[in-house]
């Protein structure tokens, strides 16, 4: 019985996912200590903690919100399931993120007036907004084709950037220039999880830019996806701000070819949802390339 729960709850959190927290977390680390000249441990681990928190946050809310309405039943893949297989009431499942946003409102707290960091509020406030909204009512700004562009800023930007400010003490134009492609890494890993999806979300009334745009459209945007984020890292290694370390990107092509591949042999996209391994493993050699190159 306990097993079952703690395998609930795994499912629920969606851990496969965690490593797009990860990665912006330790680009952001690495790049202030070379700055700073100083590790700061204690630092790094709230907002380590702080990050996850509201990483899982908003896949619990993300299933909360989609069961209350409708969206992930039926044929719906979308979400952990945890719900529509009667292995956590909706119930439990909001008590929990009401007691992970006071964890996570705690430990902003003590980030914004312990180091005196106040003007970090504005981004971790926009975070706590995000992580809510995303599904959640009256905004719900994922059924309007925003969830990439909000998840690019949470997850590149405001993660890397904030991650640096809070060890450094100050934020820098070095770290969100790198946190650009890591943002649109992760955008591109949530709207590839979104392509299976287009005709449930569609009868849900939930218009995500994959929705919106159509198959052939939304196979484009995917080519643009990756035809950025690879521009993205030739500019930043020209540029001096990665090293040629970082050409390890290059090791993702092969992937790469083969998705697309894929996807345009595939005519029933839901069968898209079993080859996601391919984005997340992109994202890895790509995070890791950046990682290469600072350090």
């Amino acid at each position: 019985m306990i097993n079952n729960k703690i395998g609930a709850w795994i499912q629920a959190s969606r851990v496969h996912f965690f490593v797009a927290t990860f990665i912006p977390l330790f680009i952001g680390w690495i790049l202030a200590i070379k700055e700073a000249g100083q590790i700061h441990a204690g630092r790094f681990l709230l907002v380590l903690a702080g990050s996850l928190i509201v990483h899982l946050i908003t896949n619990l809310a993300n299933d909360y919100f989609e069961h209350d309405t409708g969206t992930d039943a039926g044929e719906a893949i979308g979400g952990s399931r945890v719900i529509q297989e009667g292995k956590i009431a909706p119930q439990t499942i909001l008590k929990v993120i009401i007691a992970l946003y006071i964890i996570a409102f705690i430990i902003a707290l003590i980030i914004i007036f312990y180091f005196r960091l106040y003007l970090l509020s504005l981004p971790i406030l926009f975070a706590a907004f995000s992580s809510y909204f995303y599904v959640a009512p009256p905004i719900r700004y994922g059924y309007h084709g925003l969830g990439e562009l909000f998840v690019g800023i949470n997850m590149g930007p405001i993660m890397v950037t904030g991650t640096y400010w809070v060890i450094a003490g100050h934020p820098g134009w070095t770290p969100f220039l790198i946190s650009l492609p890591v943002g649109l890494m992760v955008a591109l890993i949530l709207y590839y999880q979104s392509l299976p999806d287009m005709k449930t979300d569609f009868q849900s009334h939930k218009y995500t830019l994959a929705v919106r745009l159509g198959k052939k459209g939304a196979y484009g945007v995917l080519l643009l996806f990756f035809f950025l984020i690879y521009l993205s890292f030739f500019l930043l290694i020209v540029a001096g701000l990665l090293s040629w370390w970082s050409l390890g990107f290059l090791l993702s092509l092969p992937l790469i070819i083969k998705l697309c591949g894929i996807i345009k042999i595939t005519t029933n996209w839901v069968l898209l949802d079993q080859h996601g391994k391919y984005v997340r493993m992109i994202y890895f050699i790509c995070g890791l390339a950046i990682i290469a190159g600072i350090i």
